[in-house]
């Protein structure tokens, strides 16, 4: 089998309770679930908003990224009106998939848009990378792709579409509303992609991204 080297792991990230702050990680095994403790938490409405019995996530408070404090976030949340409690989800809370990848020509992209540089963790990536000098993949030209990034191997499985959550600035939670109008307008609202496990393994920091050919 030939393998196509597309980059390396700059960073691993995962998100304890969903929708707050991360933690680096220099390692991971990964598994069918996609990295251990990963959104395995989530503050959960009871009351005050109208997402009842559901997650109260970035979309709703642009301060939640901010705290690693579960005790911290319910405090946001109540001073918005809404009661939440957190709950522990066996499955984990993601959106679409178990595994979300950034590579940062795409970042460097979204950054060329508004005239700044964007920080990676405004996109809440599991895999930061550093493509190759010749990567010149779109991220829709990855779909299908199955891909060995350390031991670990993958399927791309789905773009990620944004929301106004890539906004708001990691250290204070002010939004720029160019970042979300930019993107929609010039990528078609994608940044990032997401990818299934199809066999799991270690990955560490530094670990090549390969395509399996």
């Amino acid at each position: 089998m030939r393998m196509q080297q597309l980059g390396r792991i700059a960073s691993i990230w995962r998100y304890p309770v969903k929708s707050l702050a991360p933690e680096a990680l220099p390692g991971v095994f990964v598994d069918s679930g996609g990295v251990p403790g990963d959104r395995a938490r989530a503050l959960i409405v009871r009351a005050g908003h109208a997402r009842l019995g559901k997650t109260y996530r970035g979309k709703e408070n642009n301060l939640l990224h901010l705290s690693a404090s579960t005790q911290h976030a319910t405090e946001l949340a109540k001073e918005r009106g809404a009661t939440v409690t957190l709950e522990h989800e066996e499955a984990h809370y993601f959106d679409a998939a178990p595994i979300s990848i950034l590579f940062d020509t795409w970042l460097a992209q979204g950054s060329e848009l508004v005239g700044y540089p964007l920080e990676p963790l405004r996109y809440r990536p599991n895999f930061f990378v550093h493509a190759q000098n010749s990567f010149d993949f779109a991220e829709r030209e990855l779909l299908g792709f199955h891909l060995k990034v350390g031991d670990a191997e993958f399927r791309v499985s789905d773009t990620i579409d944004r929301c106004v959550t890539i906004t708001y600035d990691v250290a204070t939670g002010e939004p720029d509303p160019r970042i979300l109008s930019e993107l929609a307008q010039r990528r078609d609202n994608v940044m990032g992609v997401y990818c299934e496990v199809s066999s799991p393994g270690s990955c560490s920091v530094g670990d090549a991204i390969e395509r399996l050919q």
